[in-house]
């Protein structure tokens, strides 16, 4: 059994028609997401607008989403400033909250040595257990496989990943070589299945947003053996994956348009991911649609 469930969602950080962070429409979203099957929830990373988020804000999303629901909260409390990170770190370790999001930082470019130092530090700060994030189309640098090895032998704490990296081959080498416990989580939705094969225990979605239940019926064909369900399960959300991002409308713009048309108050995201385009909504009912007739 994976520790922080098998399907989790990125939440979207929800605002309101003035821009603040909405805290009861925090609630009632994450309420919604468990009881449509998600088995734990991601705060505060990508999806959830972190860069847009002031501290205060995120340590309210942290303690609200906490209360709120029974399955393990993961708190994306880093980023690109060891030290700021490392505060927040502790004072989210305060809340409850299961886990800690460490996403590669970004934008400077460390070298693999400067990663390695930027995550034993932020491990040192706390006794929960962290899954790293490696996302190099986003931070511009990859965390190389040796560096996950060595981390994954040498720091307690350091218990997972969530591959974004889109190299299986790459990620199925990482899960040779590091404990039998490290868990390796999808962090790229078409790249679920995929990354299954080679050993993966979870995913951390996006479209889970509105595909949980397709999500949890795919990894139960996975775990009884069923490829070919598992194969047909996976097809129907295609178009999901597809819609939940791109140039024009990056993540999260899309989630928080489908979001919007299933009665969610989200609310538009946060400059600068620039607004919803013309006609994203009626292309979201479209997709979502398609999405429930081909459940059957």
């Amino acid at each position: 059994m994976a520790r922080f469930g098998r399907v989790l969602t990125a939440m979207i950080s929800p605002f309101d028609d003035s821009g603040e962070l909405d805290v009861d429409a925090a609630v009632s979203l994450a309420k919604w997401l468990v009881e449509q099957g998600n088995e734990g929830l991601v705060v505060a990373g990508t999806t959830g607008e972190s860069p847009a988020l002031s501290i205060n804000e995120k340590m309210t999303l942290f303690e609200t989403v906490c209360n709120a629901v029974t399955v393990p909260v993961i708190a994306g409390t880093t980023g690109s400033h060891t030290s700021l990170d490392i505060g927040l770190t502790e004072e989210a370790s305060r809340l409850g909250i299961a886990g800690i999001l460490g996403v590669c930082p970004y934008y400077s470019r460390p070298s693999q040595a400067g990663i390695e130092i930027h995550f034993r530090a932020i491990a040192d700060s706390t006794d929960l257990p962290i899954v790293l994030y490696d996302i190099p189309g986003r931070t511009g640098r990859k965390i190389a496989g040796t560096t996950l090895v060595r981390l994954a032998a040498d720091v307690g704490n350091i218990v997972a990943l969530k591959d974004a990296a889109g190299n299986p081959g790459a990620t199925a080498d990482v899960i040779a070589n590091t404990p039998g416990d490290f868990e390796v989580y999808s962090g790229d939705d078409t790249m679920t299945l995929p990354l299954l094969a080679v050993g993966a225990v979870g995913a951390i979605g996006v479209a889970t947003h509105w595909c949980a239940p397709d999500h949890v019926e795919m990894f139960d064909a996975w775990e009884r053996g069923d490829v070919a369900g598992a194969r047909k399960i996976n097809a129907r959300q295609l178009e999901s994956y597809d819609f939940e991002t791109g140039d024009i409308a990056p993540n999260p713009v899309p989630s928080k348009a489908m979001l919007r048309t299933l009665g969610h108050a989200v609310g538009e995201c946060r400059s600068p991911m620039g607004p919803t385009p013309h006609g994203l909504e009626d292309s979201a009912r479209d997709v979502y649609a398609r999405l429930v007739a081909a459940r059957g």
